[in-house]
């Protein structure tokens, strides 16, 4: 709450001229004397009082002025003070937003970076899981190729050396379930894109349809 000032009260400037005129006239009346000495001592004495009472009044009013001034001063300090503050209060809850955002945004990132990297190594053991179930099915495939190849050989030797009294060293059966074998295992490289193995069934699988189409052309009578 602001202050009230004091009130300032002034003395009309001629309230003690007429008395200081009319002792100095009274004083000019008397042929001299004690008594007209103590006339002009008491005007001289009402006249340096009457100016010291206004520079005195002239004073508080200038002080009364300042104070005022002051306190004006002072409420506009305030009020810059509190502006100020509510500014930093307010840019203060703008940053810790921002760094609440920033570290939400860091915490997000950090997640996702440690998903992907999961997400990565499951991948990489599926692919090394898948590589090695390709390539072991690469090796069976391989393996049977061989073997079939050396039934293939067994079987293109001549009737005498094939066959002992009734039984057939490579049974035709055993042929088309090796093709058969083939076939399945050709579709399911060429599902998974391994070529190569592909590759290694489709020529086992051709290889044993040209056996039996000889097989075939064998029994057909000349």
């Amino acid at each position: 709450m602001t202050p009230i000032p004091a009130p300032a009260f002034s003395l009309p400037p001629n309230a003690h001229q007429e008395t200081i005129d009319f002792l100095r006239r009274l004083s000019s009346m008397l042929t001299g004397g004690r008594n007209a000495e103590m006339l002009q001592e008491a005007a001289a004495t009402i006249e340096t009082l009457s100016r010291r009472a206004a520079t005195a009044e002239q004073r508080f009013a200038e002080q009364q002025e300042d104070h005022a001034r002051n306190i004006e001063l002072r409420e506009v300090a305030e009020l810059a003070s509190d502006n100020l503050i509510a500014e930093t209060e307010q840019l203060k809850a703008i940053l810790d937003a921002e760094i609440a955002s920033v570290k939400q945004q860091l915490e997000e990132s950090r997640q996702q970076l440690e998903e992907s990297t999961r997400q990565a190594e499951i991948e990489r053991n599926l692919y090394a899981e898948e590589t090695t179930h390709l390539q072991a099915n690469a090796d069976a495939a391989e393996m049977r190729l061989t073997e079939v190849n050396a039934e293939l050989e067994e079987y293109r030797r001549p009737a005498e050396a094939r066959i002992d009294d009734t039984i057939a060293v490579v049974p035709v059966a055993s042929l088309e379930l090796a093709r058969a074998q083939f076939d399945f295992l050709a579709r399911g490289f060429a599902a998974s894109g391994d070529v190569v193995s592909q590759t290694i069934c489709e020529i086992g699988a051709s290889a044993i349809d040209k056996a039996l189409a000889d097989n075939a052309a064998a029994k057909q009578p000349r």
